[in-house]
């Protein structure tokens, strides 16, 4: 715990098991209280690792994407009582280290949310970002900015870190079930109010880290496009469906698939 609030940090996995125990073993204990391993369907021997290092564990019976992922991610850290919930990524691209930084930054109330951005500093293109994916978020980060108003440095890092009254109140389960979801709730974040803290964060490219190939990019940087003009259209008043207050929350009373024994 930190300043009274429970600590959870979130995995959601997918063919893991060659990064996760270098991942968990950087985790800082002394500043969280739970680690969540939710294992999307994978076809290696992540769950098996995952129990191992005893970490909570649960198992998708069938792939839910990423987005589908975070969800399950999301509700099981709220039934765990957490107050502050951290997603780290188990393929060792973020750095573990920079969780006290991020919890602190949320547990003493300045921020509702915390972003790590690769793009803050000269680390991105250092630790072996592909330039088309360094230009690519670049140029997404800028239209997003534009047409949000707001102004972060990277909207598409997987790691971020919510108060427990985030997610409560975001329409989650409305969103995607994939790569997009990312940036849909950080459009939800700021329809909503919250307020959104950044830090700097090196990153690591290399064989094991997972990545979307160049079509999905593509799929993704569309996407990114729409949620963008949709929330503008939103806060315009002339689209209420997609930010629509009362849409779907998490529901923490149905269950969750299963705990790998």
């Amino acid at each position: 715990m930190i300043n009274g609030k429970k600590v959870v940090i979130i995995m959601p996995a997918y063919n893991a098991e060659k990064t996760l125990k270098q991942t968990y073993d950087e985790i800082y204990k002394d500043f969280v209280d739970e680690v969540i391993l939710v294992d999307d369907n994978s076809q290696d021997n992540t769950k098996i690792v995952s129990k191992e290092l005893n970490i909570t564990t649960i198992v998708h019976k069938e792939n839910k994407g990423y987005g589908g992922n975070q969800k399950s991610c999301y509700k099981a850290a709220l039934k765990a009582n957490a107050d502050i919930v951290v997603m780290l990524h188990p393929d060792y691209q973020y750095t573990p280290k920079l969780i006290p930084a991020i919890v602190s930054m949320m547990a003493f109330g300045e921020y509702d949310a915390v972003l790590a951005s690769r793009m803050l500093g000269n680390s991105a293109l250092k630790g072996g970002m592909p330039l088309y994916k360094f230009v690519a978020n670049k140029f997404l980060t800028g239209f997003e900015n534009i047409f949000t108003g707001e102004k972060l440095s990277e909207y598409h890092t997987g790691f971020r870190g919510f108060t427990r009254e985030v997610l409560e109140k975001l329409p989650l389960d409305a969103c995607d079930n994939d790569f997009i979801f990312d940036n849909e709730m950080i459009a939800l974040l700021f329809y909503y109010g919250f307020k959104i803290g950044e830090v700097s964060c090196p990153t690591k490219y290399f064989k094991e880290a997972s990545s979307i190939n160049f079509v999905r990019s593509c799929k993704y940087g569309l996407g990114v496009l729409a949620v963008s003009v949709k929330y503008r259209l939103a806060k315009m008043g002339i689209l209420t469906k997609i930010f629509k207050p009362d849409a779907e929350k998490l529901d923490l009373n149905t269950e969750l698939e299963y705990y790998f024994q």
